[in-house]
């Protein structure tokens, strides 16, 4: 509904969904992973011959209660739009975290290159606690199709756009949200930076750094990278992607670093507009701005329930009660981060030298 209330800046062409600490049909099955995509009749038969053979055990079976009498997605009904739920392999249930998501990964990718050549598989992740749904149309049609007001799916988290791909031919992989081991961006906006992005991504050797069927995947790349591979804290993400000049480098404590990273991470620095929306895997949310500052976006709320939104009367929507005194717009410098559980609004600035206390968040 928030979606539909800000109708007058999407196009209606598509509704992306990625939902993350899940309630409802999922609530039991914490820590366990959850395949999410869409396949045909084929496509379920070669899926869940694979997963066996790769020693998945399936625990649960979801499929939304499609609404047979609603307006359909604009190029049709699919077979199946799924979410299964999995005991991982034998001997994987006690291996660190880091070799479980390698797992999850490698099989996601395999489905995808299995399916992708006759559409037969789409899937979009494999991760625990996280469903996505994704489908071409109006969002309010497909929420109807979908039968979103069922209570069937429940998510503290919920990152959803309301439009397909700007640039590129209309395609299941190019809707967002992005998402990549507990890391979970979308956008709005034109990353006209993208090849040069994309040709670092892809020179790091990391196998999900793949895809590219929109130029907004890879902000969700740089995060995971910025954050998993390289350590950094969340705020070190925008200044890696709109770096300062060294004039301003030279006003923060932690100036001898900034400046190396601005210099390794060059290739990183996007060109937009954009305005980017994600989350990370301890749960926190947050909303940036490219430098350029021409893309709306504000986020409001009270401790609990806080919404980023493209426009205000998507807040007005979704949080009514708030104080509106209190609600931002981050701007080219800013960053708004929503702590977990939604405990706080931080407004984080790249001319201070960390997060309120001075120490990077």
């Amino acid at each position: 509904m928030a979606l539909n209330t800000m109708k007058e800046g999407h196009d209606g062409s598509g509704l992306g969904l990625t939902l993350r600490d899940l309630g409802g049909d999922f609530a039991g099955f914490k820590g366990l992973p959850i395949l999410s995509g869409i396949c045909s009749q084929k496509g379920l038969r070669d899926l869940d011959n694979y997963m066996y053979a790769q020693g998945f055990e399936e625990i649960h079976f979801w499929e939304p209660n499609i609404d047979a009498a609603a307006p359909q997605p604009e190029f049709g009904r699919h077979d199946h739009y799924f979410a299964k739920v999995y005991e991982y392999p034998p001997g994987y249930q006690d291996r660190p975290e880091s070799e479980r998501e390698e797992l999850l990964l490698s099989v996601r990718l395999a489905l995808r290159q299995m399916g992708e050549a006759d559409g037969s598989i789409f899937v979009f992740s494999f991760y625990p606690d996280v469903v996505t749904l994704k489908e071409v149309g109006d969002p309010l049609d497909l929420a109807h199709f979908f039968r979103l007001d069922d209570d069937r799916l429940k998510a503290r988290i919920i990152l959803a756009q309301g439009r397909q791909n700007t640039n590129y031919a209309i395609y299941l992989y190019a809707c967002h949200p992005f998402f990549l081991q507990g890391y979970c961006t979308m956008t709005n906006g034109e990353n006209t930076a993208f090849v040069p992005i994309r040709e670092f991504l892809e020179s790091r050797g990391f196998p999900g750094y793949m895809g590219y069927n929109s130029d907004s995947e890879v902000f969700v790349h740089i995060l995971h990278y910025i954050k998993r591979q390289l350590g950094y804290p969340l705020t070190y993400y925008k200044d890696v992607i709109t770096p300062l000049t060294q004039a301003e480098i030279d006003t923060r404590k932690d100036r001898e670093a900034l400046t190396l990273i601005k210099r390794s991470l060059r290739p990183l620095c996007i060109d937009g507009p954009n305005c980017v929306i994600g989350f990370t895997p301890d749960g926190s949310t947050f909303m940036v701005q490219d430098a350029k500052k021409l893309r709306p976006g504000v986020v409001g709320g009270m401790p609990g329930k806080y919404a980023l939104m493209s426009e205000e009367c998507g807040l007005d929507r979704v949080v009514p009660g708030r104080d509106k005194a209190e609600d931002f717009a981050p701007m080219k410098y800013d960053m708004a981060i929503v702590t977990p559980g939604a405990g706080e609004l931080v407004r984080w600035s790249q001319l201070n030298s960390g997060l309120n206390s001075g120490t990077p968040y």
